[in-house]
């Protein structure tokens, strides 16, 4: 009897052992699927509001050289390259007709002479007058307009920037001549973000870069901004002018412009707390409260350097995971590890 008893105690001790072995059991297997991640407090910051931008640079002003009729080039006067004054003369075309309306004009002259003297004593009338007034007035004109057309002048100051003829040719208007452009200042036109509009003014500074140039600034003005928003980009466009006294800049060339816009107090967080959610673009941080994550969607800004920005999304004091995410969810249960 006494083994009978003896031998139920032992099996109630070792049903008991097993069932606090698999208990225990349990509670580790369950600490070890809570995961390990690794926070970082974040705060407002003083960012500096800046929006920068890509653009080609352009000439102030680009002429195309060129007679308004078909003829012969007689001499061609600069080359590509040249520095050329407003008022400069260009090129020469065959100069035939402009000759011929010379000596149309002289006759036309000495006929309203005698025509005046005429009608000073009676001897023709007043309409005759007119016509000998008139027929002098229209070749004029038209001599005025062939010697614009036969000696090309430089509306600008600027440089030769395309040759497209020979002395010789005949000029056929496929293309100009020559080509002119001022370069001095040079200009820049770039898209801006319709959010912006209130905030670019007349006259607001502008850094330009040059990845041509590194190291260099160069520093423009806003001098135009157009008045309406493109209803397809949501954007406005905005000519910033740059002095060039030593030419350094060229039309063609690529350039970044920097617009400024002062600071605002923003949330600043490290660029490895930011997730991306599958399949959108959307992205989000997970914030730690109370031995838990809880994810935020936000809204990015600049980035600076390895952080970034938030618009939105995260308060100042705020905990959120740099290390960790691979396998959070909202809500879980996590262990945070230095």
């Amino acid at each position: 009897m006494k083994k009978i008893k003896s031998s139920a105690i032992l099996m109630l001790a070792l049903t008991m052992g097993l069932v606090s072995c698999n208990k225990t059991a349990k509670t580790n297997d369950s600490q070890d699927k809570i995961p390990n991640v690794t926070i970082k407090k974040v705060v407002e910051q003083d960012v500096e509001q800046k929006l920068e931008l890509t653009a080609t640079i352009q000439p102030e002003f680009k002429n195309s050289i060129a007679p308004s009729t078909p003829g012969r080039i007689r001499q061609i006067l600069v080359d590509v390259g040249q520095h050329v004054t407003k008022g400069q003369k260009l090129a020469q075309m065959d100069a035939a007709n402009l000759s011929n309306s010379e000596t149309q004009i002289d006759n036309l002259k000495r006929v309203y002479k005698r025509t005046l003297e005429l009608f000073n004593v009676g001897g023709a009338s007043q309409q005759d007058l007119d016509n000998a007034k008139l027929q002098l007035d229209v070749a004029q004109t038209s001599f005025k307009n062939l010697n614009e057309n036969t000696f090309l002048i430089s509306p600008i100051s600027g440089i030769i920037t395309a040759k497209n003829y020979d002395n010789g040719d005949m000029y056929g208007a496929q293309m100009p001549i020559l080509t002119v452009m001022s370069i001095n200042p040079v200009k820049v036109v770039v898209n801006v973000s319709e959010t912006f509009y209130s905030k670019v003014k007349i006259g607001m500074p502008v850094k330009i870069n040059f990845d041509i140039f590194p190291g260099d600034t160069f520093y423009g003005k806003v001098s135009l901004i157009y008045p309406t928003i493109d209803d397809k980009s949501r954007t406005f466009a905005v000519e910033i002018k740059m002095n060039n006294a030593n030419n350094k800049v060229r039309p063609g060339m690529f350039a970044r412009v920097i617009m400024g816009f002062g600071t605002v107090k923003h949330v600043v967080v490290p660029d490895q707390s930011i997730v991306k959610q599958v399949g959108s673009g959307a992205r989000f941080v997970f914030v730690y409260v109370n031995g838990k994550v809880e994810y935020r969607q936000v809204e990015l800004g600049q980035r600076l350097g390895n952080e970034y920005e938030l618009i939105s999304g995260v308060d100042s004091g705020s905990e959120v995971v740099v290390d960790g995410q691979g396998n959070l969810v909202d809500g879980c249960a996590v262990r945070v590890v230095k």
